[in-house]
């Protein structure tokens, strides 16, 4: 990484580090840059598809999930 275009984005108020953001966000969806996972992330991929497999009953309904989420906003 480019440590001195770091530190040029940290000089920025919060305001325009966002707008960078956005804009570097817009930029690789635009040029449809899809990340790869990490290894990390495809071994918690991996824990989480074996879990499911030996537990397939082990779920949670969307509608409970939804509401409860809802539930959690309005306190």
């Amino acid at each position: 990484m480019n440590t001195h275009l770091l530190e040029q984005a940290r000089q920025l108020s919060v305001e325009e580090q966002l707008e960078l953001v956005q804009a570097l966000w817009d930029n690789i969806a635009k040029r449809n840059a899809i990340p790869l996972p990490s290894d990390t992330q495809k071994t918690e991929l991996d824990r989480r598809l074996a879990d499911h497999e030996a537990n397939p009953n082990d779920v949670v309904a969307w509608d409970e999930v939804k509401e409860s989420a809802l539930a959690r906003i309005r306190r």
